[in-house]
């Protein structure tokens, strides 16, 4: 940049509180789909609201900040979840229930997990293109570091293309530049390459944001409204079509799904270019303290975003370049497989007395008599059965549970199929299928889940899923038991059979 641009330490800071703007204004829309029309927070704060977002980055920074010599080490920052995170959410409850367990990253986060492309570590690059501002290379290193905690796939593409697109901000400003740089190092037949030139080809032909969301959420959209791909085209689309700040953040706000998230990427990056470019209307509201959840506990946090950023430059000095430590291999799936119990049950020659009309045995009726169980292994919680693999028209499943001491409990069992659950041999709930989506204990979809309190560790569950219909050619269901009130997953929970594997 030339010498009469921002510095170095005013770049960052303007990173931090255009993060802070476009968290705030973020979360009051968040999930909610688009287009919307906010043009200012709604409420309006009187200081920064918390996110985790930005919690997660100060945690890894005070963490690194404690070692005698920094790194960027993807298995101190998996500690540091463990540790110090009692964030359920998605992708964060499975990366440390899979932690939990005894599996380490990059395997935390592409094991068992449904939410490998959510937002979760797109959302936390900002510190890494700080400590490698202008290093592209490096910035995505480090992000994979992060990221492959909990994603994997396109939920660490989406990190690493936006920590090149911020580290680069600090030396760049023309946004094709950027941009191209950014997806230099992104392979092209990924989805993630694809939205962001999808977008820059919609915009330029239509010149209309509100179309340019249309084909984005038709394209690349589905039931997870936190997903990288839809979420990072708004990124780009907001910063493209806007002419200032506050057009550009409002844009990406209002473009809908993972709100917060989107706006506070594009904040932080508008505050990387131009930190004089945030309007005193955005910044007065929040000012300059810094707010953390609750959910991040054990660490002393630097009371301000001003302290914040001298504790990022003094990591950056001295870490002094110096590469991610490489990842772990070795890993073996099939060690953390599921022992279950198996059974093909037929009620097609039966009356109404022992069916619905789902074929399934009617709500709150007894468990069959005369199953034949047969041993059978599950790849996880997360299961893929194929229709032409039903050897009957009903499946059911036994699991053993072991509660490990939690009492107050949430099962959610959440299925493409129409289902039926026993707990102990008595009928415990039912639910009919088709609404498998956004399978997170914390917010299951409604009559996907059922609250309850046991006395005992050790429980059998058996549920019963009906084969799909002939257009639909995989089953699939998420079996979870979390405890409540934190919805947290209890680590091998449906493993009571045996003593748990260990990587």
């Amino acid at each position: 940049m030339p010498p009469s641009s921002p510095s170095l330490r005013d770049r960052i800071i303007g990173c931090w509180l255009g993060k802070a703007v476009g968290g705030t204004l973020g979360q009051t829309f968040e999930g909610l789909e688009g287009p919307l029309d906010a043009d200012f927070y709604y409420p309006v704060p009187t200081t920064m609201v918390p996110n985790d977002d930005l919690d997660l980055q100060v945690l890894y920074a005070c963490i690194m900040d404690e070692m005698p010599q920094p790194r960027v080490d993807s298995l101190a920052l998996a500690a540091a979840w463990d540790d110090h995170v009692a964030f359920p959410w998605n992708e964060y409850g499975v990366g440390q229930r899979n932690y939990a367990e005894g599996i380490r990253p990059p395997f935390t986060g592409s094991y068992d997990n449904w939410f490998t492309c959510g937002e979760g570590a797109a959302i936390r690059t900002e510190l890494w293109a700080c400590l490698a501002a202008g290093d592209p290379d490096l910035a995505a290193a480090y992000a994979h570091a992060d990221a492959c905690f909990d994603h994997d796939g396109d939920g660490i593409l989406a990190a690493q293309f936006l920590a090149r697109l911020q580290s680069l901000a600090f030396v760049e400003s023309d946004p094709d530049t950027l941009l191209d740089t950014a997806l230099a190092g992104i392979p092209a037949d990924s989805a993630i390459h694809r939205v962001v030139q999808d977008t820059r080809a919609w915009l330029a032909e239509t010149g209309d944001w509100q179309e340019v969301q249309r084909r984005i959420v038709a394209a690349y959209g589905n039931s997870d409204f936190t997903d990288v791909r839809p979420n990072t085209g708004f990124v780009v689309l907001g910063w493209l079509a806007g002419a200032d700040f506050s057009e550009r953040i409002c844009i990406t706000n209002n473009c809908g799904l993972d709100c917060d998230s989107t706006t506070a990427s594009i904040g932080a990056l508008l505050g990387i270019l131009d930190p004089d470019g945030i309007p005193e209307r955005w910044l007065a509201p929040i000012g300059r303290d810094l707010v953390l959840n609750a959910e991040v506990t054990g660490i002393d946090p630097p009371a301000t975003l001003e302290l914040f950023t001298d504790l990022v430059l003094d990591l950056r000095d001295r870490l002094e370049g110096s590469s991610p430590v490489q990842l772990g291999t070795g890993f073996d799936p099939a060690a953390h497989e599921i022992e279950v119990g198996l059974a093909w049950y037929n009620t097609s020659f039966g009356k109404w007395e022992i069916r619905d009309h789902t074929e399934l045995p009617p709500v709150g009726g007894t468990l069959p008599q005369g199953l034949e169980w047969a041993p059978g292994r599950l790849p996880g919680t997360w299961v893929r059965w194929n229709r032409e693999d039903f050897a009957d028209r009903v499946l059911f499943v036994k699991y053993q549970i072991d509660c490990a001491g939690r009492r107050d409990l949430r099962l959610m069992v959440n299925s493409t199929e129409h289902y039926r659950v026993w707990w102990d041999g008595m009928p415990l709930y039912a639910a009919q299928g088709s609404q498998f989506q956004f399978p997170a204990p914390h917010m299951p979809p409604v009559g996907q889940y059922l609250d309850f309190t046991v006395d005992t560790d050790r429980h059998e569950l058996v549920v019963a899923f009906k084969r799909p219909p002939a257009g639909r050619s995989t089953a699939e269901w998420v079996t979870a038991l979390v405890e409540r009130p934190s919805y947290q997953w209890i680590p091998n929970a449906l493993r009571a059979h045996s003593e748990p594997p260990v990587d």
